[in-house]
C-alpha cells in the first residue's frame, strides 16, 4: 500500500484504525511532501512515520519549484487547471508527481535512512548501507524483506519540476599549487549514462593541498564515471596569474558506493 501525503487534518494523532497504518498491509510505503503543521503553514500531509518506510523528499515540508510566484504558476506549462490546483495545493500533490516519475526511473529516487534531513543535507548519512537504499514510489516494494528496524525514515532531495529524480556523489577535491588564492572550484561528471552540469564545491580561500568536499544531487544517474572537469576561477584579474590544479578528485556513488 503507498500513502501518497497521506491527510493530516482529522488523522493526525488518532487511533491506527482511522488512519493509514503499516498494519494495514504486508508493506506499507509513505511519501509525505506537506508535513508542516495545518496552522500556520496549511500542511494538508501527515507529518509522523506511519508505514514500515516513510520517504520524506526535501525533508518533506516545502518541495523544490512550489514556492513559485502565483501567476507563474497558474499559467503553468500543464495548463491553467492544473496550474491552479497546483498554487492551492503544490506540496501536497508533489507525491503523486513523484510517484508517477519513478514508474520511468526503476533506479531514481533512492532514500537513504538517517535520523533527520539536516544530518542527510550534511551528508552524515551518505552513501547507502550495505543492504542498498530503498527506492521511493513504484519501486519500494523490492525493499520489503530487507528492512531491518522498526521505524526506517528516508530522506532524498528532487528536482523543482520534471524529471524529479536525482542522484547524489559525493565530490572530494584535493588541489595543487604554490599560493592560496580566493575564488571557486566546480566539477562537473561525466559517465556511461550520461553527463552532469558543473557543480560549485567550495568558495573562499583555496589552499594547495587542502581538501574539499561537496554532496551533490545530480540530475542524471552518470553510471560508470569516464571523466571529470574540473575549473577554478576567482571571478577578477589577478596580476600575478595564480595556478591551481586538482592533485586528486574521488567521486562516490551513494548508491554502490
Amino acid at each position: 500500500l503507498s500513502g501518497l501525503d497521506p491527510a493530516q487534518p482529522y488523522f493526525q494523532g488518532t487511533p491506527t484504525e482511522v488512519r493509514l497504518d503499516k498494519s494495514d498491509a504486508d508493506f506499507v510505503d509513505i511519501i509525505h511532501t506537506d508535513s508542516a503543521p495545518t496552522i500556520p503553514n496549511l500542511g494538508f500531509g501527515i507529518s509522523p512515520a506511519i508505514g514500515h518506510i516513510d520517504f520524506y523528499p526535501n525533508g518533506g515540508k516545502q518541495m523544490p519549484g512550489c514556492g513559485k510566484n502565483p501567476v507563474s504558476q497558474i499559467v503553468d506549462l500543464d495548463g491553467i487547471w492544473e496550474g491552479t490546483r497546483d498554487f492551492v495545493a503544490c506540496n501536497h500533490l508533489r507525491s503523486y508527481k513523484y510517484y508517477s516519475d519513478s514508474i520511468i526511473y526503476p533506479d531514481g529516487f533512492l532514500g537513504y535512512p538517517c535520523a533527520s534531513y539536516d544530518l542527510f543535507q550534511k551528508g552524515n548519512c551518505f552513501p547507502c548501507p550495505e543492504e542498498g537504499c530503498p527506492n521511493m514510489g513504484h519501486y519500494a516494494d523490492k525493499f520489503k524483506d530487507k528492512i531491518k528496524g522498526n521505524l526506517l525514515k528516508l530522506y532524498l532531495n528532487t528536482g523543482e519540476a520534471k524529471d524529479f529524480p536525482l542522484w547524489r556523489y559525493k565530490v572530494t577535491v584535493t588541489l595543487s599549487g604554490r599560493s592560496k588564492v580566493k575564488g571557486y572550484v566546480n566539477v562537473a561528471l561525466y559517465g556511461s549514462g550520461g553527463n552532469t552540469r558543473q557543480y560549485q564545491i567550495t568558495k573562499g580561500t583555496l589552499k594547495p593541498d587542502n581538501t574539499y568536499t561537496a554532496y551533490i544531487d545530480a540530475d542524471v544517474n552518470v553510471g560508470k564515471v569516464t571523466k571529470v572537469k574540473f575549473l577554478w576561477n576567482n571571478n577578477w584579474i589577478n596580476p600575478t596569474f595564480p595556478k591551481l590544479g586538482a592533485a586528486t578528485i574521488t567521486v562516490e556513488a551513494g548508491q554502490n558506493r
